[in-house]
């Protein structure tokens, strides 16, 4: 009683038991970890060795228990909010991925929509031409036909006219004139080419078309896969800094090397385009050397990857477009004219994307070659259009302009919705698009420098300056490096890192 009697105030302890409403927590059990009032100690630790809080308390706010259990409340208050900006941050993922994806379902069922309309064009467009086509031969059968008839019914009646006015002599050359006219091939001529037009035309459902409709998953479906939103995901480029250098001349080389194209094949190997040597080198990256080289005809210039390890290449002097397999040694699978000076080029889903800079315009085509539509370009706008890329959305076609020193962004209908326009991008080359849908374009003269562009065209940084004719660029994302190819014999690795 008389060790109570002196326990500061601030010593005493007021708080409730849990267990024991009407009890105050006095104990702590150490070996339990356990706080308890008179009844918890007697029941539960009455063979424990227990302390008395108000003995104990005592100076604790002072003590390194203290400043330790802070310490760790205070790390355990930011796991809880890295945790709850990770939550946050996955909820709004979850809202793009939805919107995303509504807008992917909405885009591909848009390009059906169209490729079959396009269809339908064709074969209505095809019985047009057939039915004209048949009805232009009825319409000189008619014709041919009516002529004979009144022929005919001409000699009928001079016959009877000179019989009944005896007129011999013209009724002598009458009945020649008709025996000559019987003998005329042109009924059975006129008849043969009715029979051409003999053929009923009906249209008959692709069976292929109608297997796939029929199925479950005929315009897709849910494909899931690790969240973008993680501790450890892969980072945006935030900036560019030089790693060494690449030697891509070799020993068959005339001149020095212009690298207007490059593109990534694998983790460890990439194809450039040398314009000045008309040469596609492929490069061993980890090897840091040229491991196979093409010669082609002419100068080429733009390169762009296609499945089943094909690429596709311009060839601007020729007009025309080569498919090249990849697999083993490059070798040319097939190619295909196109009626321009084509430059830059995209694929996706079977079709190209090419830009022709004279004319000055789009061609989009099949991988056969064949036209399916031809997007003109402003001539007071563009002057020398080289490089494209598709947009994120599919909507937008990013045009690089060298001779106007422009970036701009066009619709699917040749409408020009942007454009990026700086006194620092001085004779833009090679483009690349980011994962967050921004444009990295690079700058032959000026600085030598690589820039950043908003998908909007509306903001601009520069990444890095310093750099000898940068043309091309390719991103390794295995790697994190971009390889810009330049106007010398050296192809410079950038950490993306």
């Amino acid at each position: 009683m008389d060790k109570q009697a002196v326990i500061k105030e601030s010593d005493e302890c007021t708080e409730k038991c849990q267990v024991h409403k009407k009890e105050v927590i006095k104990f702590f059990c150490p070996e339990h970890e356990a706080l308890g009032c008179n009844d918890c100690i007697v029941l539960n630790h009455r063979a424990c060795d227990i302390d008395y809080i108000p003995d104990k308390c005592a100076g604790i706010g002072d003590s390194a228990e203290f400043r330790e259990v802070l310490s760790e409340l205070n790390q355990k208050v930011n796991e809880v909010e890295d945790v709850i900006k990770l939550a946050s941050c996955r909820e709004k993922e979850f809202n793009y991925c939805h919107d995303k994806l509504l807008e992917e379902i909405t885009t591909f069922r848009k390009e059906i929509n169209d490729r079959l309309d396009q269809l339908q064009k064709q074969i209505q467009k095809d019985a047009e031409r057939k039915k004209s086509r048949d009805k232009q031969t009825v319409k000189e059968v008619l014709n041919t036909c009516t002529d004979i008839s009144l022929d005919i019914k001409q000699l009928q009646s001079k016959l009877q006219d000179y019989k009944a006015s005896q007129q011999n002599g013209h009724l002598y050359i009458t009945m020649k004139q008709a025996k000559s006219k019987l003998k005329s091939e042109e009924i059975k001529e006129v008849d043969r080419s009715l029979e051409k037009t003999n053929m009923q035309y009906t249209f008959e459902q692709n069976q292929d078309l109608e297997n796939i409709l029929s199925r479950q998953n005929a315009l897709g479906k849910l494909a899931l896969s690790s969240s973008l939103v993680t501790t450890k995901g892969r980072k945006p480029i935030e900036k560019l800094t030089k790693n060494g250098n690449i030697n891509i001349k070799t020993k068959s080389d005339q001149t020095e090397c212009c690298l207007t194209a490059c593109v990534v094949l694998s983790s460890n190997t990439l194809v450039a385009a040398d314009y000045n040597n008309e040469k596609l080198k492929v490069v061993d990256i980890k090897n840091e050397a040229v491991i196979e080289e093409t010669t082609l005809s002419l100068q080429l210039w733009d390169i762009e990857v296609m499945p089943q390890d094909q690429i596709a290449v311009t060839m601007p002097w020729k007009k025309e477009i080569l498919i090249m397999t990849t697999a083993g040694k490059l070798s040319i699978v097939r190619k295909f004219p196109v009626k321009g000076k084509c430059k830059g080029i995209a694929y996706h889903q079977d079709h190209f994307y090419i830009v022709s800079s004279d004319p000055k315009c789009v061609f989009i085509t099949d991988t056969q070659g064949n036209v399916q539509n031809t997007i003109l370009l402003d001539d007071k706008r563009f002057d020398k259009p080289c490089f494209l890329l598709l947009s994120k959305d599919l909507r937008h076609i990013f045009i690089v302009d060298k001779g106007s020193g422009s970036v701009f962004s066009i619709t699917l209908q040749g409408d020009i919705s942007a454009e990026y326009k700086n006194k620092d991008l001085k004779d833009p080359r090679g483009m690349m698009m980011l994962d967050d849908g921004s444009l990295l374009v690079c700058c032959c003269r000026g600085n030598g420098s690589i820039h950043r562009i908003s998908g909007d065209l509306k903001q601009c940084q520069t990444m890095i300056d310093g750099l000898s004719y940068p043309r091309s660029m390719c991103y390794n994302r295995d790697q994190h490096e971009v390889y810009v190819g330049c106007f010398t014999d050296q192809m410079i690795v950038l950490s993306a890192k």
